[in-house]
């Protein structure tokens, strides 16, 4: 698709996010457009259903489909499967990144951290969806430095009850960031 294409669709599927991980969705990026989101299998998402921008505000809504053969079932924890927490914080960082880019931001996303997380139920092999509701609090590109933050509280259900709670998640995109060249073998 062309980058104003990319700029305006409000929703993603698993194809068109396994292609911006590759870097091969937007077939005439910016200069600077470094931004990816991790290749399966820690891609922790198959479809984005929702992007809104109001302001410097939004909206993202996204879901992950549980397999149960998924790679951190068969290790976390042999007899006692559950998706480790930190992955669906994860989650909330590769949308809030991806949310950015799609705002107009240039360079490659960065986790920043977050203010606090609550866990409040797990996420097992017998469950279906997993759904992320992001409330975007801000949005602001700084002219300055070149860069953009994006800071959200999230919502993490499995099948409709909620697992987690993720407040001022923090993700940034910065320019000259990006290593191209790896591996290198020198």
């Amino acid at each position: 698709m062309r980058y104003q294409e990319f700029l305006q669709q409000e929703q993603f599927d698993l194809a068109q996010l396994i292609a911006f991980s590759y870097g091969r969705l937007v077939s005439d990026p910016p200069p600077d457009f470094d931004a990816r989101l991790p290749a399966p299998p820690f891609l922790m998402i198959d479809r984005i259903v929702c992007l809104e921008a109001n302001g410097n505000k939004g909206v993202i809504t996204a879901e992950q489909d549980i397999r149960l053969d998924a790679w951190y079932f068969q290790c976390h924890f042999p007899g006692d499967p559950v998706q480790p927490g930190c992955l669906g914080v994860d989650a909330v960082w590769q949308l809030l990144g991806f949310y950015g880019v799609w705002r107009g931001a240039l360079g490659a996303g960065r986790a920043l951290g977050c203010e606090e997380v609550v866990f409040n139920g797990q996420i097992r092999p017998y469950n279906e969806v997993v759904r992320f509701e992001i409330e975007v609090l801000r949005f602001r590109e700084m002219k300055s430095n070149e860069s953009a933050i994006v800071m959200a509280n999230a919502r993490i259900l499995a099948d409709n009850t909620p697992v987690a709670t993720v407040k001022k998640a923090r993700a940034g995109i910065f320019k000259n960031i990006a290593d191209s060249n790896y591996p290198r073998i020198e």
